[in-house]
């Protein structure tokens, strides 16, 4: 059986060791006085002497917390507290010292300093002990070849971390191209160019998680590092390891993101979020509460995303709304009742392939009620709406698509009547719900072949907060009439996705199967409908060109399309670049 002490038992060990150092140092600085004689008459003092320093320095290394510092990752830090707190219990030995001569009995000033050196190295020497042993005993380290790549104070605080036989991590280098020729705790350290030059075998990297993963990630592969895991939760003792995700390596981190101008958009607001509950829906209220609204109206039609979001979201005043965007008069009482402020239309059904097996409900849902939420927000003088659109809409081929499609035109063209009404069009978010990635995880976990419609498909990927995040952006920007684009950087092929996914999950008998594509399933997806973008203030922002569409035909249109028995042929009519690919 194997015992494992606890904090209690931890601190009890130490208490019982410093007490035992005290003894030890003021009985040795007491010979050392005497020339290893001590008079009889200085029994006494020795006895006061030991009092003192067991009563204030125990105390004092209880109070400041000295037991409470891990024995394994003791550091610098650690030790200038230990000093401090030493020194200062010595002050109080001196004080003792000098109002003791005032009741006979005497403390040799010689004996302070000498006690003092003493047992500060005796504790110093029993807390850098067990680090000392790990580190310099690494034979017995039984871990794979490990490098690390970060900067020197960040991969000493990795070393601190994996310098112990169960870690699973032998580290054979330090990677860091600004320092060449030191090392770290008796780890080289080199540039990247340099390592990767030399023969210098290795299993597994950590990368602190500010680096660019992508290039990293091809560069070690190249030398036969498939395993990557990410540094990250640094704090004085270590840090936290933790296995690199595709969203790592795919994460676009916008730098001209401009949180100020996001917080002066959201600060101190009644906002209301439709599809609250939703992968979009739900990172969009995360970033209200992050930004200050002043309350949040969640609405969602699905009771268990509605309770999720509202137990998650703490920070501000929520109010769950369990209610249809389809339904016009609940939405009117909704607005009557709480009267927000901006409005974030992010309820939709985007699931292409059930889209495509349940037209007239998706229309209804996605353009009755995008209609019904913005006409609301007009009749109550909300002062902004921003609709969550998708690349999609672009020359769409499927009905998904093309329902967003009609949404922005409604959006667009709805402008001007005393509500600011923005779109905001983006590709996929990495791990949203329905996304290939849960689909590619899934099949992984359950050690099945992963299916890939087509070799030569291509998706825009962002993660769900920076996309959100840029959502929030445009929408501060916006004035009316604009539908933003968010840059999506390069498509990237689903077949390079999924291969990613399988050699980080080290499964090698997983394989790539092609299933053919979907109906009205694109091999690529695009974010203009023509080249006439304008550009805004901000580079991973643009505006498309707007289209005009009378708004009482598309009010009849739309109520042709609700009613009549060919609503593809009425689709194609409002969206005419509209081209259904069944196959």
């Amino acid at each position: 059986m194997t015992l494992h002490a606890s904090p209690l038992k931890r601190k009890l060990f130490f208490i019982l060791f410093d007490m035992f150092i005290i003894l030890i140092s003021t009985y040795i600085a007491f010979l050392l006085r005497f020339d290893f004689k001590i008079p009889d008459t200085y029994n006494h003092s020795i006895y006061i002497t030991v009092g003192v320093l067991l009563l204030v320095r125990i105390f004092l290394f209880y109070y400041f917390r000295i037991y409470s510092i891990s024995w394994r990752h003791f550091g610098f830090k650690d030790t200038t507290r230990l000093v401090y707190v030493t020194i200062f219990s010595t002050v109080v030995l001196v004080c003792t010292a000098y109002i003791g001569h005032f009741f006979n009995f005497i403390i040799p000033r010689s004996v302070i300093p000498i006690e003092f050196f003493i047992s500060l190295f005796l504790l110093l020497a029993l807390r850098i002990s067990k680090r000392f042993y790990l580190e310099s005993f690494k034979m017995d380290v039984k871990g794979k070849d490990t490098v690390i790549l970060a900067g020197l104070d960040k991969a000493n605080r990795i070393l601190r971390t994996i310098n112990h036989k169960d870690s699973g991590y032998y580290p054979v280098a330090i990677i860091n191209d600004g320092y060449q020729n030191i090392k770290v705790n008796s780890i080289e350290v080199y540039s990247l160019d340099k390592f990767l030059s030399m023969d210098i075998q290795a299993e597994i990297a950590i990368v602190d998680e500010s680096m660019d993963l992508t290039s990293l990630h091809e560069r070690l592969s190249d030398i036969g590092i498939k395993s990557i895991k990410i540094a990250a939760d640094y704090g004085d003792y270590g840090a936290s390891i933790k296995d690199v995700s595709v969203e790592n390596l795919l994460a676009r981190h916008p730098k001209d993101l401009d949180t100020q101008k996001i917080a002066t958009f959201i600060k101190d607001r009644v906002v209301l979020v439709s599809g609250a509950g939703g992968s979009i829906g739900s990172e969009i209220c995360r970033q209200c509460e992050q930004f200050g609204a002043k309350k949040l109206i969640l609405l969602d039609s699905s009771e268990y995303n509605l309770y999720a979001i509202e137990e998650e979201i703490k920070g501000i005043e929520t109010v769950p709304v369990m209610q249809s965007v389809v339904n016009k008069s609940d939405l009117s009482a909704t607005f009557a009742l709480h009267k927000p402020d901006i409005v974030i239309h992010a309820a939709a059904y985007k699931h292409v392939p059930l889209v495509e097996a349940n037209i007239s409900e998706a229309i209804r849902n996605n353009i009755l009620g995008t209609k019904n939420i913005i006409d609301t927000s007009i009749e109550h003088n909300v002062e902004k709406f921003v609709m969550i659109s998708t690349d999609k809409a672009v020359r769409p081929t499927n009905v998904m698509g093309t329902t967003k499609r009609i949404c922005e035109l409604y959006a667009q063209n709805s402008n001007g009547q005393g509500t600011d009404i923005v779109a905001v069009r983006f590709g996929n978010v990495l791990g949203s719900s329905g996304s290939v990635i849960p689909k590619f995880k899934a099949q992984i976990t359950a050690g099945k072949n992963i299916t890939v419609t087509h070799p030569d498909i291509t998706r825009y990927f962002m993660l769900i907060p920076e996309a959100c995040e840029l959502v929030l952006q445009a929408g501060a920007i916006g004035s009316g009439g604009e539908i933003f684009i968010l840059d999506m950087g390069e498509p990237i092929k689903i077949v390079d996705l999924a291969q990613k996914m399988i050699d980080l999950s080290a499964k090698k008998d997983i394989k790539i199967i092609f299933s053919g594509l979907r109906p009205g399933e694109k091999l690529y997806e695009e974010l203009l409908i023509d080249d006439s973008d304008t550009s805004t203030e901000y580079e991973s922002i643009t505006v498309a060109k707007p289209t005009p569409y009378d708004l009482k035909k598309l009010n009849d249109d739309i109520k042709e399309l609700l009613t009549c028995d060919n609503q593809l042929q009425i689709l194609k009519e409002i969206v005419p670049e509209f081209n259904h690919q069944l196959n």
